[in-house]
């Protein structure tokens, strides 16, 4: 019976079916879960759950939720797109279907193996040979890789449909890298916080067993003699549509993420370049398809994969989930023949029934698709085929001759599946719950007990009316997936490990990873120096444009010098006279011009890129900062900033929140190497943008109020004014401004403070050199030092008869010259992924393990 409090949501619901509907049973009664949640939404209102969806789009976007589409108008940029309603089964009804995913789970296993074993299937006639030798995932070179356990597919997922006889069938399999289930997750944990009140009335299944079973599983596979197993999470990269999930589970697993260009092979085993050396791998969790793994054994042209890694393989030096060759198990194809398969091998029936498929190979099968084409949807047998879905009863018929024509030519290439009425799930467009077609993605994991299945899954669902378009690239809706119940089961709420592990307090850093990190440092307090003094510069403008006269005007001439300095964007103001009688131009170019080296909008769209290059070290007040200026880089870039007030109030906006950015990254991150290089990277700009300016302001001697108005500016730069005022009251010299912003060791901004940090920082760094105290970048930093130590002030503050301060000038430009050789030093020692490190050379010794 429905309740009072549901029924008008449920009757203005009801209204709009015109296909099976998840909400109703077979007998058109409404379920008892899907009851209780309509009238939860129904006490909550339209109005409210408007409310919240915009919650649930800020919190993605605040936590750097993306999934990329390519050819997308955002490009890698698109936010992940969550329905506010969650898609319900009951747990009596997932038991079933888990015993259907389990059996079809073991069915791939069996079929991989004979595949790629002694092929009695083609032998027997199960099925035909093109199924196997016309597929364009068979992989020969991986005839002889056999992983040393039960199950060669550990990670499996199924994609699956209600159909019109209200049982779940399976659409697609997922073998060679199933994605989704870190977007499944992260679902659960947005719904949990937003909308928690949607599961009264009910119990909802944990997802957490599931990665428990998936950790326990990888630890069992890794090296049994190391305390601490090296465990990889293989990642095509930032561009992958993907990257984010990659990151995600990485972070959440407590796996190191890498590239392709990270790891090599040598003597057979797999290593990780990391900034210690080389790290034996034990353990590869792959994401990459399998064409790319291996450009020695597959495609050449690959950059994403490991040379050699097949080998290694080969040699049982490294087990990698799942492994290449899996991709044959995802030709359509084998739908049409999944029944025979299952009888063949295990005596029985499906439990769960594929979608009807026909493989066009087959003469009898052919005669049928081509007199029935209308009510058939016609793909390519070969995922890897870049072939849209066609629906028969949306061609011409100039369409559907050349459709025929296409498949009869080369039948093997094609299957037909049924164009059925899938079931629809109520979603929220536009304002309103609506129904609409979805699809369900669930995850199994091999385990010592066979298969485990998530209790949930990644539902999606169109965003079109009357058209089932569930995938992501092509606008599709996800949806949080929950198995619910009346009462609740015994489930793990966290992660628990069954098999005893050490502590392990060191951890991996790629080179990569380790390179980004640094320029996440570098371009951060670059931005922020061309910020700060940009603001400085324009508020002396606006102050002496305004409210001055013309005779203090030289000293703006020399602070617009110094900016275009500081950022390097030639020839800028130097010797440009028209742009130093009207600076605003050059100003907002400065700003807003993204194409333009050097620029602020420049170095935040490097900036940005090295964060999402390591968004696995990110937590996500971290993340949710970065999005903050993100959104800021896309107010420069895109909006008109038609005065300098606009100027400089995003200007602000941008420096407090990269301000706020290293202010949480200080407080909250370990203080490993990560850290260390992070902040190597900050000092080292920080160091040469203060020097750059510094050199500009007072390489040449000025007249007096010109000379104080530089002092004035210099000491803001270095947020030392309060405090030199404190000193000295109102007195300004040249002499006693570079005593405090280069000799004070006790101001965080004094070039003394900041060498001497930089040096703290290389000293904690894992050292590369041999039989040698210090390396070259310590020595650089070390006399860097030194020099300005020992320099003398009132002979720096000194003019030469040409009223050039030649002594300061040629001591900052050798502090700049040795910092700069700092970072070249760092890239040598610590950033080549594509070269054998220093430290690679060392020659193996009988302990295979030994670097």
């Amino acid at each position: 019976m429905l309740t009072e409090a549901s029924v008008n949501l449920l009757q203005s619901y009801q209204s709009g079916l015109n296909s099976y509907d998840e909400v109703l049973d077979v007998n058109g009664r409404v379920k008892p879960h899907w009851d209780a949640l309509f009238s939860t939404l129904q006490k909550l209102g339209i109005k409210e759950l408007k409310n919240r969806n915009l919650d649930i789009i800020s919190k993605l976007r605040e936590n750097g939720v993306t999934y990329n589409v390519y050819e997308g108008a955002d490009g890698l940029n698109r936010p992940w797109q969550l329905d506010p309603i969650p898609f319900l089964i009951e747990q009596k009804e997932w038991n079933l279907i888990s015993r259907g995913l389990q059996q079809r789970a073991l069915l791939l296993d069996l079929i991989l193996r004979d595949i790629y074993g002694p092929r009695n299937l083609v032998k027997d006639a199960v099925i035909p040979a093109e199924l196997v030798f016309d597929n364009s995932g068979f992989c020969r070179p991986s005839m002889d890789i056999i992983l040393p356990k039960d199950k060669q597919i550990t990670l499996y997922a199924a994609d699956m449909a209600r159909g019109p006889d209200g049982q779940m069938w399976v659409m697609d399999n997922r073998t060679q890298a199933p994605s989704g289930s870190g977007y499944t997750l992260e679902n659960r944990v947005v719904m949990s916080k937003l909308l928690p009140e949607l599961a009264d009335g009910m119990y909802v299944s944990k997802l957490s067993p599931y990665f428990n079973s998936l950790q326990n599983t990888v630890l069992k596979l890794s090296d049994k003699s190391k305390d601490a197993p090296n465990i990889v999470y293989l990642t095509p990269g930032p561009n992958n549509e993907a990257y984010f999930e990659h990151a995600y589970l990485a972070s959440y697993l407590g796996y190191t993420l890498a590239q392709g260009d990270d790891l090599m092979v040598r003597n057979g085993c797999v290593y990780l370049k990391s900034i210690d050396g080389l790290q034996k791998v034990d353990v590869i969790i792959r994401r990459i398809d399998d064409d790319w793994c291996d450009p020695l054994e597959l495609r050449e042209d690959s950059r994403l994969g490991v040379p050699g890694l097949l080998q290694a393989i080969r040699l049982g030096n490294v087990q990698v989930l799942n492994p290449p060759g899996t991709s044959v198990l995802e030709n359509h194809a084998f739908l049409a023949f999944m029944d025979n398969i299952c009888m063949y091998f295990l005596g029985e029936k499906l439990i769960m029934p594929s979608v009807a498929t026909w493989w066009c190979g087959h003469a009898k099968e052919l005669k049928y698709v081509v007199s029935h084409i209308d009510e058939l949807i016609i793909k390519k047998a070969n995922r890897k085929s870049k072939f849209r879905s066609i629906y028969g009863r949306l061609l011409t018929r100039n369409q559907r001759e050349e459709l025929i024509t296409m498949i009869t030519q080369h039948p093997r290439e094609y299957i037909a599946q049924q164009e059925v009425s899938l079931s629809t799930t109520p979603s929220f467009i536009d304002g309103n719950i609506v129904p609409r077609y979805a699809a369900l993605r669930a995850f199994l994991v091999a385990d010592e007990k066979g298969y485990h299945v998530m209790q949930g899954g990644l539902t999606r669902s169109s965003a079109v009316k009357d058209r089932f378009v569930v995938s992501n690239q092509y606008g599709g809706l996800s949806k949080d997936t929950w198995i619910v119940s009346d009462k609740t089961e015994d489930i793990q709420e966290k992660i628990i490990l069954t098999t005893t592990t050490s502590v392990n307090k060191h951890i991996s850093l790629p080179s990569r990873s380790a390179e980004n990190l640094f320029w996440v440092g570098r371009y951060c307090e670059r931005m922020m120096a061309v910020i700060k003094f940009m603001n400085i510069t324009i508020n002396v403008l606006n102050l002496d444009r305004n409210f001055g006269g013309s005779a203090k005007q030289e000293h703006i001439k020399v602070l617009l010098q110094s900016l275009t300095h500081l950022s390097s964007t030639y020839p800028g103001f130097i010797d440009e006279e028209d742009l130093l009688s009207d600076p605003y131009k050059e100003i907002l170019d400065l700003v807003s011009n993204s194409n333009r080296p050097g620029t602020i909008a420049a170095n935040i769209g490097s900036f940005l890129q090295s964060v999402s290059a390591v968004r696995n070290q990110w937590d996500l007040e971290i993340w949710r900062i970065v999005d903050l200026i993100d959104h800021g880089y896309h107010e420069i870039k895109n909006a008109s900033l038609v005065n300098s007030s606009n100027i400089q109030k995003t200007l602000d906006g941008l420096y407090n929140n990269m301000f706020m950015f290293l202010g949480v990254i200080s407080e909250s991150m370990p203080r490993d190497n990560s850290f260390l290089l992070l902040e190597t990277g900050k000092l080292i700009e920080r160091i040469l943008t203060r020097v750059s300016v510094i050199q500009s302001n007072f390489g040449v001697k000025n007249g007096e109020s010109t000379e104080n108005e530089l002092i004035e500016a210099t000491l803001i730069n270095h947020h030392l004014l309060v405090n030199y005022r404190q000193i000295y009251k109102s007195q300004l010299s040249v002499e006693a401004m570079l005593d405090m912003i280069l000799l004070e060791k006790t101001l965080p901004f004094s070039i003394v403070y900041m060498l001497d940090e930089l040096k703290s920082n290389l000293n904690k760094l894992p050292s590369t050199t041999r039989g040698e105290r210090l390396n070259e970048a310590q020595k650089s930093v070390l006399e860097a030092s030194t020099l300005v130590k020992l320099a003398s002030i009132s002979a720096l503050s000194k003019c030469n008869h040409e009223l050039e301060r030649a002594d300061l000038f040629e001591l900052l430009s050798e502090v700049s010259r040795l910092i700069s050789s700092v970072s070249l030093t760092l890239t040598n020692m610590y950033f080549s992924h594509t070269m054998m490190q220093h430290s690679f050379f060392n020659p193996l010794e009988n302990d295979k393990d030994e670097i």
